[in-house]
């Protein structure tokens, strides 16, 4: 093995190199914590072509909704999320090469949102939020039961853990979630982003078996469930051309009664906003 640098001392002679590089004679395989991956970056082969011409074709017309080409990188994340289930090496690289970016300028991105996903995905992913009034609504207890109901309780399934194999029909990812973003109507859970309000343990249970068993429940709002990959083609921007075929797809009613109970009580007493008074501004003190 090579000998290290030496450690740069203060002044304006820059060191030549900060690392030592491996010798001939290390055994980078045999360091690593996974073999298997180190003998899969050493090799020269490469990386099988995941992306073919259609995901090549919705990638250009992706980036020609944007004026500037890398404003285009996250609906195009969830495009290649829908081709593979999750954002791979492979799709990192993709999307740099269509937007002419570094894969660390990708991966920034990539690894920054939670939507994207950097293990594969099940063909659903359920999501429980067990933010602060669904948890105490019950959230947890949601969260706790489908843990070991999609596990045992010996070991129960971890955050982002899939039960079953990954991208196979009845395979399913469960998450916990900071915030849906339905508070009225906790507690909540969304599977592939679509809502089911007001749940109990036993409503969350009864769902995740029917999503094993192939079936898929309405949601309580919204459009019609779809899984895993074909919602991260919509939030791509694409949807069915047939204009009765996207309103079943894409359409459903968003709104509930317990969201609109504030503006219809307003509606009804007569209650209005003030209206917004022209206030000038203070006077900053002159230094």
């Amino acid at each position: 093995m090579t000998n290290p640098t030496a450690v740069p001392e203060p002044g304006p002679r820059d060191a030549e190199t900060t690392y030592a590089a491996a010798g001939g004679d290390t055994d980078v395989v045999g360091i690593a914590p996974e073999p298997a991956v180190a003998e899969g970056i050493l090799a020269d082969a490469p990386a099988a072509d995941i992306f073919g011409a259609d995901t090549e074709r919705q990638a250009k017309e992706i980036i020609a909704r944007y004026p500037v080409s890398r404003s285009a990188l996250l609906p195009m994340l969830h495009l290649v999320q829908s081709v593979q289930g999750y954002v791979s090496q492979e799709g990192i690289g993709f999307c740099a090469r269509q937007l002419d970016l570094t894969d660390a300028e990708v991966s920034a991105v990539a690894t920054f949102y939670t939507m994207y996903k950097r293990r594969p995905c099940g063909e659903h992913l359920v999501s429980v939020c067990t933010n602060t009034l669904c948890a105490a609504l019950g959230g947890d207890d949601i969260y706790r039961t489908l843990q070991t109901h999609l596990g045992s309780a010996d070991k129960p399934l971890g955050h982002e853990e899939t039960a079953g194999t990954p991208g196979e029909p009845g395979s399913i990812t469960l998450e916990h979630a900071e915030c849906l973003a339905a508070c009225d109507l906790g507690p909540v859970l969304q599977v592939n982003y679509e809502y089911y309000d007001n749940q109990t343990t036993d409503q969350a249970v009864a769902l995740v078996d029917a999503l094993r068993a192939g079936t898929k429940p309405a949601p309580t709002r919204g459009a019609p469930l779809s899984d895993f990959k074909g919602a991260e083609l919509q939030l791509a921007g694409f949807f069915p051309e047939d204009e009765a075929t996207y309103r079943g797809d894409v359409d459903g009613p968003s709104q509930a009664v317990e969201t609109l109970r504030g503006a219809q009580l307003a509606t009804d007493r007569g209650w209005t906003a003030p209206g917004a008074q022209d206030v000038p501004l203070p006077e900053v003190e002159k230094k």
